[in-house]
């Protein structure tokens, strides 16, 4: 069914943009994710998912983790919230360029 494929595409193949608006409102830990995941956005990954989709962010720079308490938290880098407006931005284009112009 192609718009359950375009559901998908757009949730789990960018779950890393998802979890990057979280990460901007406030600092994380991993745990926490998958729930707000479901709450905010309907989104329900695998239980392994966010954290190899962090574990991804981490490696690359957009968000940096600390320990506390036994638990890993994550916050968002400048690089982070950079890819995070770019990836908004080229959804914005994305939907004016298939709106229907009148």
């Amino acid at each position: 069914m192609p718009l359950r494929r375009l559901r998908d595409k757009t949730t789990k193949e960018v779950l890393w943009l998802y979890i990057l608006r979280l990460l901007k409102e406030k600092e994380l830990y991993a745990y926490e994710i998958k729930p707000l995941l479901r709450e905010r956005f309907g989104i329900s990954p695998a239980l392994v998912t966010p954290y190899v989709v962090l574990y991804r962010l981490e490696s690359g720079g957009y968000v940096e983790a600390r320990r506390s308490d036994n638990k890993k938290y994550y916050r968002i880098t400048e690089k982070g919230e950079k890819l995070l407006e770019e990836g908004i931005e080229y959804l914005r284009s994305l939907i004016e360029k298939l709106e229907v112009q009148r």
